[in-house]
């Protein structure tokens, strides 16, 4: 009779938008026939007409709840099927996510406990078999997860003291990555050294471009940093992601008045 009900729930608000008693009444048949999310959407819309809504509050409190516990036992399961196919950096990414909800759950922190372990050993048979250019990068990037950034950089270096390609796949992540970490430590030269270095590899590189367009306002080469954000507004917006093109939509604005006033000021 749930559906029943919520149809009814439906038309009451339909024939009157302000009829606060049919958001309730659907929100209670659409929880009951186990549709949370779009219990949680009617009422919403119910607190948009009376936003001090007791009866309301309570209830998306409650539904918002049973959402959490809902996705919670998802993740375990979901958790529970990456431990038994090997998958374990996922399903130690998947406990973490259930964790993040119910920190005590006892069936994600008993998966987690049983896995970490196993990922580890895992992970560092793996850095072993490696070459010792590539077994320095992922130190680093280790490094660089734990906000060491001067011994990242010790590590990328190292990387590229062993890489004779200095375009390859390889060299050119640790030069990207260094840029980050010389970035973080305002080294605003070697950023922008280490980013010339990608874009000599890969001139597309939208994430050096946008470093070192950064780093080139910092030491004040603002005309240089222009150009690189012009270069990136100039590409693909798929290419370039919404975030990038915002940043540098933002920068070219700003770097446009500061150009113009130097030119005034000769």
């Amino acid at each position: 009779m749930w559906d029943e009900a919520a149809e009814d729930g439906r038309s009451c608000v339909k024939v009157n938008k302000n009829f606060i008693k049919g958001y309730f009444r659907l929100a209670v048949a659409l929880r009951s026939a186990g549709k949370y999310k779009e219990a949680v959407d009617n009422i919403k819309m119910g607190l948009a007409v009376d936003p001090g809504n007791a009866d309301l509050k309570k209830q998306s409190s409650e539904m918002e709840e049973l959402m959490r516990k809902d996705r919670v036992v998802a993740l375990v399961a979901k958790a529970k099927e990456q431990m038994q196919g090997g998958e374990l950096k996922d399903c130690l990414a998947t406990c973490d996510r259930g964790l993040a909800l119910d920190g005590g759950n006892k069936e994600l922190t008993k998966i987690k406990g049983a896995v970490q372990p196993k990922f580890e050993a895992a992970e560092k048979r793996r850095v072993g078999s490696l070459s010792k250019n590539a077994r320095d990068k992922e130190l680093g990037d280790q490094a660089y997860k734990s906000a060491d950034f001067e011994g990242a950089i010790k590590l990328y270096t190292k990387c590229l003291d062993a890489t004779s390609d200095k375009g390859s796949e390889i060299a050119v992540k640790a030069y990207s990555n260094r840029a980050a970490c010389y970035k973080q430590l305002s080294n605003f030269d070697g950023t922008i050294e280490d980013c010339t270095a990608v874009l000599d590899a890969d001139p597309e590189n939208v994430k050096s471009l946008v470093r070192r367009a950064q780093a080139f306002e910092a030491v004040e080469r603002y005309k240089s940093a222009l150009q690189d954000v012009k270069f990136v507004l100039q590409m693909p917006p798929p290419q370039v992601g919404q975030a990038n093109w915002t940043l540098c939509n933002q920068m070219q604005h700003r770097l446009n008045r500061v150009v113009a006033q130097l030119k005034a000021g000769m």
